[in-house]
């Protein structure tokens, strides 16, 4: 079982790496720290920003480690992280630190949500500094390109003798932030694991739920990227909520058909992971998929939505990577196919608005029975 009250805990995210480590200097107050590490030159750090907080405010002192001095000494200053979550007060315990190699050494868990063509790169990074059996939790939503290895399974072949696990859900960090109720699934074969990150995360606003099909619970959360994307172009172009309806519900239809067709259990996609990331991810501005998507609409190409949304987005890279898996395992994703023939080969919006909308009709559930 994990201990929390002598736990060392790294948490590497988009641009973050948390870190939790026990105080155990002061036998009277074994509090937890918890230490972020953020990388600058990748982007989007906020979900690491919005976890130290939560954990911090957990009564966990809680270290946020960044790749830049000048930045953590401002945010010494000002408790505030302005380039990823403007507006909202860090709580006090956080300490800004950009001294890797103090802030890995000897944590317990590791939370890894870096981009995932960044993963392998920060994993053989971060090995040197980390020791044998410790608890490795992804949280990034993507598949490595060359390989179509989920982050997990990269990993695994990085860091060996870690325990690898997931997390994954309808997690918008903006609204971890401003502390909305919020639900995340932890993902993993060893029910220890799983029983460790529910204990270590939970509190009054975010509540950890377990599954142990770690394959479907992060296929859903990469795979759902795409539609958000598709989401975001149909909202923008003003399109009804019978065909938001059905788009989202088709979307669900593809995801698990083709994670079935690779090992997944089809019902993981009823849960948080699933239909609750999907939905979420389809339909609210604060996703980076969707609004992507949304200057696609406005006829913008994808280069030119990156550069007008201020970041990329885990699906443009996902689309590409699904087109191509799909033709290959022959799975039928007419959505992906269409969206991808907008994306990368000038189809005009309207008609892969149409082709998405109007392709073959099917059974409207493929799994009864299993």
């Amino acid at each position: 079982m994990l201990n929390l009250k002598n736990l060392k805990v790294l948490i590497l995210e988009q641009n973050n790496l948390l870190k939790l480590t026990t105080n155990s200097l002061d036998q009277n107050n074994p509090e937890i720290k918890y230490k972020v590490i953020s990388k600058d030159k990748l982007s989007n750090s906020i979900i690491g920003t919005a976890l130290s907080n939560m954990i911090a405010e957990n009564g966990h002192n809680v270290v946020l480690w960044m790749r830049s001095s000048k930045r953590a000494s401002q945010c010494s200053v000002s408790f505030e992280n302005p380039k990823y979550l403007p507006g909202f007060s860090l709580d006090t315990k956080i300490t800004f630190s950009s001294d890797l190699r103090s802030s890995i050494h000897d944590a317990d868990v590791i939370f890894f949500s870096v981009p995932s063509k960044a993963y392998r790169d920060v994993a053989r990074e971060v090995k040197q500094f980390i020791k044998d059996d410790i608890r490795v939790i992804s949280t990034a939503k993507g598949i490595e390109a060359k390989t179509f290895k989920l982050m997990s399974k990269v990993l695994e072949e990085e860091l060996p003798k870690a325990r690898v696990g997931v997390i994954s859900g309808p997690n918008l960090a903006m609204e971890i932030a401003a502390k909305e109720i919020t639900a995340t699934v932890v993902a993993c074969q060893d029910p220890d694991v799983c029983t460790g990150i529910q204990e270590l995360l939970s509190s009054r606003y975010f509540r950890v739920y377990a599954n142990s099909d770690r394959f479907g619970v992060e296929i859903a959360g990469a795979l759902k990227n795409i539609y958000a994307i598709a989401a975001g172009i149909s909202f923008s172009m003003h399109m009804g909520q019978n065909t938001i309806s059905v788009l989202i519900t088709r979307s669900l239809a593809e995801m698990s058909r083709f994670s079935a067709c690779l090992g997944a259990n089809p019902m993981t996609f009823l849960g948080l992971s699933g239909v609750g990331d999907l939905f979420v991810t389809c339909t609210s501005p604060l996703s980076r998929n969707f609004q992507i998507g949304m200057a696609l609409g406005e006829g913008l190409s994808v280069d030119e939505a990156v550069i007008k949304v201020g970041h990329t987005a885990e699906g443009i890279n996902t689309v590409r990577i699904i087109k191509s898996e799909s033709e290959k395992l022959r799975v039928y994703m007419p959505i992906a196919s269409a969206l991808y023939e907008t994306m990368f080969n000038g189809q005009p919006v309207e008609d892969g608005l149409k082709s998405m909308m109007l392709a073959d009709q099917n059974t409207d559930v493929e799994f009864f029975g299993r």
